[in-house]
């Protein structure tokens, strides 16, 4: 038996390109924040994560390059060892601040904070309790640590409390979840979920990857609730409203500096250069100088999941600027795709396993600095490919 039988064996991708529906790992010549360039021809960027639109922001740009002429490109070790600056020290406590934490601290990756968070908190007598449409790297910091895995049906507060019921008292427990869920654009229900946690003395962890910068005035979902001090841990990344790479945990000072000392993704990987914390700080300043831009983002949204769905488009149960577009087929779902890409407008493809077959989709996300004209030829282009293809 040969390991890498596997490898040859795989053909979904290779059948997929030679259909001219690949959708993934496309080369782009630019990136200008709203719009991007592929072989020439420019499309409206309705795919990405830069809500804000912070990654040409001047500020933010000079940042990393003043941080460059100043540190160099990378650290070139470990938190744990030589590659702490001053810099993320600066960064941690003005994330700390502004979340509402004791402390907070940085990882390299999004990925990375959960993967080191959850591992070395949740130990042989422990369990830890997902929501069913949790991220990947939630799922994945749960499997590598040593305790149990329960899971419940997405915001089904009644699953979770037979879920919760179902644990002995003796065991600890920590409910993860999304803030904002990042194929659906809807919210968790902590409203719903903190009270069950009380209940049951278990702990709560909220990755605000994507609501950190469009929830909460921007500093989160737990702020949208009014809910900051009943959530125990808050996670978001750099590579979204904060325009950088890196992510950060935040909470209770204990808590922080045990992950600090023993989460084996901090202390294995190299820190994250100056010039990404650089960025990620100048961006932290903009929203908080011009929390106008929350606005913005959650208003072209509005604008576009109310026209969508006048259309005839099933967008689900978004409430922020990830909209989805339910389509429901796998081929129906790539050709929407791909008369979008030829018309003018990136989106993404989104399929089994990282959604339920039947709910395959097209995942929209908008930024604070489209333009109303912009947004006037998506939705155009949207009405004119939903008719062509019989979905609305």
């Amino acid at each position: 038996m040969d390991v890498f039988n596997k490898c040859s064996q795989y053909t979904q991708a290779k059948d997929a390109m030679k259909k001219g529906f690949y959708p993934y790992f496309i080369p782009l010549d630019e990136n200008e924040g709203t719009e991007v360039e592929f072989e020439g021809n420019r499309l409206i960027m309705c795919g990405s994560n830069n809500y804000l639109g912070l990654t040409t922001h001047p500020k933010v740009k000079a940042a990393a390059k003043n941080a460059v002429d100043k540190y160099g490109t990378s650290c070139t070790g470990s938190r744990f060892l030589n590659g702490t600056l001053a810099l993320h020290e600066r960064l941690e406590h003005e994330l700390a601040v502004f979340v509402g934490k004791d402390q907070a601290l940085i990882f390299s990756t999004g990925m990375q904070v959960n993967l080191g968070t959850i591992s070395t908190l949740i130990g042989r007598d422990d369990v830890v309790i997902l929501d069913k449409d949790d991220h990947a790297s939630i799922v994945d910091g749960a499997r590598l640590g040593y305790g149990k895995i329960e899971r419940f049906r997405h915001n089904d507060m009644d699953h979770l409390a037979r879920v919760l019921k179902s644990i002995p008292n003796d065991r600890g427990k920590l409910i993860i979840v999304d803030g904002v869920f990042s194929m659906g654009g809807d919210l968790a229900d902590l409203p719903g979920l903190i009270p069950l946690a009380k209940e049951y003395s278990a702990r709560i962890m909220v990755d605000d990857a994507h609501g950190m910068g469009v929830t909460g005035r921007g500093r989160g979902t737990a702020a949208q609730f009014g809910m900051t001090d009943d959530v125990d841990l808050i996670m978001s990344t750099f590579s979204k409203s904060f325009a950088s790479l890196g992510g950060f945990i935040a909470g209770d000072e204990d808590v922080i500096h045990y992950i600090k000392h023993t989460a084996r993704a901090l202390i294995f990987s190299a820190s994250i250069p100056a010039a990404n914390a650089s960025a990620a700080l100048a961006a932290l300043e903009i929203l908080r100088e011009e929390p106008e831009r929350v606005d913005r983002v959650n208003a072209i949204a509005e604008r576009v999941r109310t026209e969508l769905d006048a259309m005839g488009f099933n967008v689900g149960e978004s409430v922020t600027p990830i909209v989805p577009v339910i389509i429901g087929d796998n081929d129906k779902t790539f050709m929407t795709w791909k008369l979008l890409f030829e018309g003018g407008v990136f989106v993404n493809p989104v399929i089994s396993p990282a959604v339920p077959q039947g709910s395959q989709l097209l995942r929209t996300s908008y930024m604070a600095t489209h333009t109303d004209e912009q947004m006037d030829r998506v939705l155009e282009t949207f009405k004119k490919v939903g008719k062509e293809l019989s979905i609305i």
